[in-house]
């Protein structure tokens, strides 16, 4: 609850305070141009500082590895552009916090330490004598006839390795 007071009881009304001082000094059209500024600066940098960050998760992708640290700040930067479309002073500071690669590298390792890569234990994987648990419960495709009859059987291997081979001749 104290959090969506702040967001949005406490925060419009800073904003409104920040945009009415500023109005005062500056004037009420060039506040207004101000602002459109940031939004307008805000939306470059999101989009140059996205490409790159996706560039990266691309080459980790390809390189075997999780893009863990990619995605946090992915979801730094949409956090930041919203900030910066968002009109007042406030949103934009936090926006521009948010899309500057060294402050945003810094809130995507505080967020790092307190993520989790869940679904691993879930994961689809072959066992010995059937398939493994998925995430939509227990895999086992070959069980079941077209009909809904269970098929069951047993095999035995009839291959002959190279060393039965050597031993006949």
């Amino acid at each position: 609850m104290p959090v969506f007071l702040f967001l949005f009881i406490v925060m419009p009304v800073a904003e409104l305070v920040v945009l009415i001082k500023v109005g005062g000094m500056i004037g009420a059209l060039n506040t207004i141009a101000l602002v459109f500024l940031t939004a307008i600066v805000g939306a470059w940098l999101l989009r140059k500082q996205g490409l790159q960050t996706l560039l990266k998760a691309n080459q980790r992708l390809n390189s075997g590895e999780l893009p863990a640290k990619e995605v946090a700040e992915g979801l730094i930067l949409a956090v930041g552009g919203a900030m910066l479309l968002t009109p007042g002073f406030i949103t934009d500071a936090f926006g521009f916090f948010c899309l500057l690669p060294g402050t945003r590298h810094w809130l995507a390792g505080q967020a790092m330490k307190r993520m989790v890569v869940a679904g691993q234990s879930r994961s689809f994987h072959f066992q010995a004598g059937g398939f493994g648990s998925g995430p939509f419960g227990p895999q086992r495709p070959f069980d079941r006839h077209a009909d809904g009859d269970i098929i069951e059987g047993e095999y035995q291997d009839q291959t002959e390795s190279d060393r039965d081979k050597l031993e006949k001749k």
